[in-house]
């Protein structure tokens, strides 16, 4: 249940007014299909030539905090319209000012606000994750391509880890991703077909193996997280023996 103290009525007005202002934006100004048509993408952000570099960062922002929201028409349109290098730098703005936003919104408002942006099954798969501080298992995580990064963002808020090391981890563990979808766009725009296909190829096969695999791949993640559990335990003991002693 929330207790509705000070920091939780800001949270929720925060994080309503945020909601609000996606839902205003997306669907009565019709942005939804900037995420869904690469096509009506592109020829907005050319006849917006001006604002474009802040349409996009803001495309990217938005399809963060929005969780559902797919973000792979964008990145793909910032390799077509920025290039391979503008194109991935204008994109890990934008996914790291909405990474941000998101881990913050959590941290203010809480679990209880976070279980209407995140469903209770995906909240219960990744609970292992939540609990303690485990970086490296993070990284993985956002490195990995077929897991939910911008949902992660929300859970990673409810956990014990610092907004810098968030950041960093979040920030470096998306950079895969972004180059691809980058590059790939960058080489389609230059009918470098032959590359375009390669670059596709390895990333379809990196999401085939990782949704075959995936339950695997997080039994391993949950006991990775268990090892560092009980090494962080045993730390502890050791730490308080010498005190003792």
């Amino acid at each position: 249940m929330i207790s509705f103290d000070k920091k939780t009525i800001a949270g929720l007005a925060i994080f309503g007014l945020v909601v609000a202002g996606i839902i205003y934006i997306l669907f009565p100004l019709g942005l939804v299909k900037f995420f869904m048509d690469q096509h009506y993408l592109l020829h907005f952000i050319r006849e917006h030539r001006m604002y474009a570099i802040f349409i996009f960062i803001g495309l990217q922002l938005l399809q963060v905090v929005a969780a559902p929201v797919p973000g792979e028409v964008t990145g793909f349109v910032g390799g077509i319209f920025f290039g391979p290098f503008w194109g991935v730098v204008f994109s890990t703005i934008g996914l790291t000012l909405g990474s941000w936003l998101a881990f913050g919104l959590a941290r203010i408002a809480g679990r209880p606000l976070v279980e209407k942006v995140v469903s209770a099954e995906t909240i219960k798969r990744y609970d292992y994750v939540m609990k303690h501080k485990g970086l490296f298992l993070a990284f993985l995580m956002f490195l990995i391509p077929g897991f939910p990064k911008d949902y992660l963002c929300y859970l990673l808020g409810l956990g014990h880890m610092g907004q810098r090391d968030f950041l960093i981890v979040s920030t470096s563990g998306r950079l895969l991703g972004t180059v691809l979808l980058t590059v790939e766009g960058s080489f389609f725009h230059q009918r470098r077909y032959a590359e375009f296909f390669t670059v596709m190829s390895i990333s379809i096969a990196i999401v085939l193996v990782v949704m075959i695999y995936r339950e695997t791949i997080e039994r391993w993640f949950r006991r990775m997280r268990a090892a560092q559990r009980l090494k962080s335990r045993q730390d502890r003991l050791r730490s308080k023996e010498d005190e003792e002693d």
